[in-house]
């Protein structure tokens, strides 16, 4: 039997007849898919003739929503030669059509069946939720269980529902599960970024799919002037790609309403011709979880659909299906985060018990090597191992110089401590600039001496009457501690200490001041490698336990004196340009007033009783 005969056959008996066998639809087939005869009800209401049908294969124009789980059944019913009768959704251009289907071989004498008659009837609404299997589609056993393969084909059932299926369809309901499945399956961020644009993009079929993490930015309350960044993207050809843009809140349509309601946003750009990246037809939704501590619904990211090819309206089913899939993915973000957060504690943790580890084993011997001295001194001069009262002076004094050193080691070890516990008080008040700089060269004037090195001092013009606000006793400390270091790596040229007024209004305990002034301590010393600078910085992490050993201290210093001007409203910053090529390291406190060169007289005059600070 041919092809035109098995026509004929099919159109041998009134529509009449049919529709008394109780079907509205009657067409054969071969094992492949191909149509040899069809006859439709309901085909011209759908503007489809048998003419395009007979010959082609099924799914060019008219056929099953999932083709190979379809022909499946057609091979179970040839190899078996036993009809079979089940529920199957078809599709038509965008109208989806559920159908209770009888498939019954069409026998042969000598030889298998290769072609089926297949007659169906059209399923009512009500009808297809409860007969229409969809379960069993999506549960095709044939395929590999491999969920990228099932959701492909539930995508291509998506994305021919028409606009009469209700929102809470079954297909949406089980492609929100298996998404959602896959997604709370990782706690990598990135890979829940892409599976999200991935699934949306296919699903609703749209050019592009954007998602951008949201998280409150504290200097800007403000939404419109915060920013954010594409991290993931779904992006068919030939669109450019907007995968890592910056992206200012405002400047998106809708991204800020979105953020405030929680609710999908749709919007039409009139102008996409002049827009770069094409968009005509926009949907935006925020992502939310559930702030537990606070039971506050809170946005942690944004989530935006681009139709660039056409006009599009967004139906209520993929309004609602967006709507909740991005509640589940802020959830698997809010998670993905927590768990990151923790684990980056972790490790931090783990990392500062190594290094404070490290650090008392590297150091232990600087604490001994002064004990020792003073121990050995003192013998010395018990045990009356002295020549003279001269050879006894020197040996005191040496051992007091070893005390003094012990007692500098034990302190910043102290000071780091109390950092840590967050103890550390510091009352500020005012300190006169050329008091301390005055200090610091006393201090630092032996140490300079005995390295035969030159140490100069930059005033400002008006110098003398700059006045911050700070701990004097703190910012001496900071000042040593700077000026030490660069003596210490020091072994030619010289340190210089220089000044520097930023007018840069500042507000510190609810004053506020006109700016800062920043301290400059520059050396021709040993410098430090640009690779192992951002160590500087880190408690109990040196940049290089040899330079310890050969130099002394505990490698603290730099540490303590962010701590401390960071405690003072100040920063701290270091530069060098590598190894050998000297360093300058800056700081900067509050500047209590605008200074004048006429009025250093005034202050002398007003600090000449207290010429440390004012209280």
């Amino acid at each position: 039997m041919n092809s035109n005969t098995d026509f004929q056959l099919s159109n041998s008996f009134p529509a009449e007849i049919w529709r008394e066998l109780g079907a509205d639809l009657v067409f054969i087939q071969d094992a492949s898919g191909k149509y040899l005869s069809f006859y439709w009800q309901q085909s011209e209401s759908y503007g489809l003739g048998a003419d395009p049908v007979v010959g082609s294969q099924m799914g060019e124009t008219f056929g099953p929503a999932l083709l190979e789980p379809y022909l499946e059944r057609i091979h179970r019913v040839l190899e078996n030669s036993i009809p079979e009768r089940f529920s199957y959704p078809f599709v038509y251009q965008d109208h989806y059509i559920p159908l209770e289907l009888v498939v019954s071989p069409i026998l042969t004498l000598n030889a298998k069946p290769s072609r089926v008659l297949v007659m169906g009837r059209s399923l009512e609404q009500n009808e297809m939720n409860s007969e229409a299997n969809l379960d069993e589609i999506i549960a095709y056993r044939s395929l590999p269980s491999n969920f990228d393969i099932q959701q492909k084909m539930l995508v291509q059932i998506a994305g021919t529902i028409c606009r009469t299926v209700p929102p809470s369809s079954q297909i949406y309901q089980t492609l929100l599960s298996q998404i959602t499945q896959k997604i709370r399956r990782t706690l990598d961020l990135k890979q829940i970024w892409q599976q999200t644009v991935a699934s949306l993009g296919q699903v609703l079929r749209v050019n592009r799919c954007i998602i951008c993490p949201y998280k409150p930015d504290q200097t800007h309350t403000d939404i419109r002037f915060q920013h954010t960044q594409v991290v993931a993207e779904y992006l068919q050809n030939p669109y450019e790609s907007m995968l890592g843009s910056e992206i200012s809140i405002s400047y998106e349509w809708g991204w800020s309403q979105a953020l405030a309601t929680l609710e999908p946003i749709a919007l039409e750009r009139t102008s996409a011709s002049e827009d770069p990246y094409k968009r005509r037809s926009v949907l935006v939704v925020a992502t939310s979880y559930l702030d537990q501590p606070n039971g506050v619904i809170r946005p942690n990211g944004l989530i935006a659909l681009h139709q660039c090819d056409r006009f599009r309206q967004w139906t209520l089913a993929e309004i609602d299906f967006v709507r909740e899939l991005a509640t589940h993915v802020g959830t698997a973000i809010a998670h993905a985060t927590l768990y990151q957060e923790l684990e980056e504690a972790r490790a931090e943790a783990e990392a500062s018990s190594r290094l404070k580890s490290e650090f008392l084993a590297n150091t232990s011997h600087e604490l001994r090597t002064p004990l020792n001295g003073i121990i050995g001194f003192l013998k010395l001069v018990i045990d009356g191992m002295v020549d003279d009262p001269e050879e006894e002076r020197e040996f005191v004094q040496e051992g007091h110089r070893a005390a003094l050193h012990l007692l500098n080691l034990i302190n910043d070890v102290l000071d780091i401590a109390k950092i840590e516990a967050g103890k550390m008080e510091i009352d500020l008040a005012l300190v006169k600039v050329s008091e301390l700089l005055k200090e610091v060269e006393q201090f630092t004037k032996t140490q300079v001496q005995q390295k035969g090195l030159n140490l100069s001092i930059h005033e400002h013009s008006y110098a003398p009457g700059l006045i911050v606000y700070a701990n004097y006793q703190r910012l001496l400390q900071v000042m040593l501690n700077l000026v030490g270091n660069a003596i210490k790596f020091t072994h030619e040229g010289g340190v210089s200490i220089s000044l520097g007024v930023l007018n840069q209004k500042v507000i510190l305990q609810n004053q506020e001041f006109p700016g800062f002034v920043e301290f400059r301590v520059t050396d021709t010393g040993i410098g430090v490698p640009l690779e192992k600078q951002d160590r500087l910085f880190k408690a109990f992490s040196q940049v290089d336990t040899g330079y310890t050993r050969q130099y002394g201290g505990t490698g603290l210093g730099l540490v303590i004196s962010q701590k401390l001007v960071q405690a003072m409203g100040g920063s701290v910053k270091f530069y060098s340009l590598g190894e050998g090529l000297g360093s300058t390291v800056t700081f900067t406190v509050p500047l209590y007033q605008e200074p004048r060169q006429n009025n250093a007289e005034n202050y002398n005059i007003l600090l000449d009783d207290t010429p440390n600070s004012i209280s």
